[in-house]
C-alpha cells in the first residue's frame, strides 16, 4: 500500500481555509504520487484554538466528514482524516475519521488522553472507548491521537489482535521532539508493527510544533523523517510482509505470560 502524509501548517480558527488547503493538496498529491491512502494531522481544521471551539467545532462530524467522503470517492483513495474538533451531544471531542475508497466511514475514534499541560480537559471531553482495529484494502490498522502515544497500554491490545500498522496523528511541540521520535520508535519495536505519523508544523499561541512526521518499520528502522519546520508531503510504500517476518524472528506474542501481569494486560 502506498501512503501520502500531509505534514501541514494549519490556519488557526479557519476550518474553511484549511479544508480548501487540504483539497488543493489532495488534488496535487494524487496526480503526482497516486497514493492508496492519505493521512492528515491532528486538529487540522481549527488548530488548537481551544477557547473558540464552541463556535468552530464540527457538529456530528459535519461539514468535514462529507468533505472527506467526497475527496475519497473523487480520487479513489482511503483517508485517515487526522482529527477534528467535533461537537456531539453538547460535548466536544477530538475525533479521528477513517474513510474508505467508496466514501464509507469505516472507523472513528475519540482521543482518550487529554493533555493537562494545555488544560485540554477544560475544553474537550476524552473518549470513553479504546482504539480498535480497522481495515483498509485488507490491511489491519490502529489509530491514536498525539498524547495517546505516551500510553503503551492503549496500543498493546491492537498488536495482540493483529494490527500491522499504527497511525499516529498529532500536534506535537518542538520542545518535546526527542520524546516524539523515541516514543514512535519504541511503539514500533515493542509491538512489531509499522508506525506512520503525521505531525503539523508552524506555531500557534507561542507553541512551535515539531513536524518530524515519521515512518518506522517493525524492526525499529526509520523509513523516513520529515522536516522540523516546513510543510511537506511524504510518500512511502510499506512491505507489509515484514510484520509477519519480525514477529516470527522474535516471537514476543507467544512468549507473553499475561497471567503474571497486573490486570492481565
Amino acid at each position: 500500500m502506498k501512503f501520502s502524509i500531509y505534514q501541514m501548517d494549519i490556519v488557526p480558527g479557519d476550518p474553511k481555509s484549511n479544508r480548501e488547503n487540504v483539497k488543493t493538496w489532495i488534488d496535487s498529491d494524487v496526480a503526482k504520487n497516486n497514493p492508496d491512502t492519505i493521512i492528515l494531522p491532528e486538529m487540522w481544521t481549527t488548530a488548537y484554538t481551544l477557547e473558540d471551539l464552541q463556535e468552530l467545532s464540527d457538529v456530528n462530524g459535519e461539514p468535514t466528514l462529507s468533505f472527506l467522503k467526497e475527496q475519497a470517492t473523487k480520487h479513489d483513495i482511503n483517508i485517515i482524516g487526522g482529527s477534528i474538533a467535533n461537537k456531539n451531544d453538547g460535548q466536544i471531542f477530538n475525533t479521528t475519521y477513517v474513510i474508505d475508497r467508496k466514501g464509507q466511514l469505516v472507523y472513528e475514534y475519540n482521543k482518550a488522553h487529554l493533555v493537562p499541560m494545555l488544560q485540554e480537559h477544560h475544553y474537550l471531553t476524552g473518549g470513553g472507548k479504546p482504539p480498535e482495529i480497522f481495515e483498509l484494502d485488507g490491511l489491519k490498522f490502529g489509530a491514536i491521537i498525539c498524547y495517546d502515544l505516551r500510553f503503551p497500554e492503549l496500543i498493546r491490545p491492537l498488536a495482540i489482535e493483529g494490527a500491522q500498522v499504527l497511525v499516529v496523528v498529532a500536534e506535537w511541540p518542538l520542545a518535546r521532539r526527542d520524546h516524539w521520535r523515541n516514543l514512535l520508535i519504541s511503539r514500533a519495536i515493542e509491538n512489531q508493527m509499522f508506525v506512520l505519523s503525521a505531525n503539523r508544523v508552524g506555531s500557534y499561541d507561542g507553541v512551535e510544533f515539531s513536524g518530524t512526521s515519521m515512518g518506522i518499520d517493525p524492526w525499529g528502522n526509520i523509513l523516513f523523517e520529515g522536516s522540523k519546520n516546513h510543510e511537506q508531503t511524504i510518500s512511502t510504500s510499506l512491505e507489509i510482509s515484514k510484520v509477519d517476518q519480525v514477529r516470527k524472528d522474535v516471537p514476543i506474542f507467544s512468549s507473553r505470560v499475561p497471567h503474571i501481569y497486573k490486570n492481565n494486560q
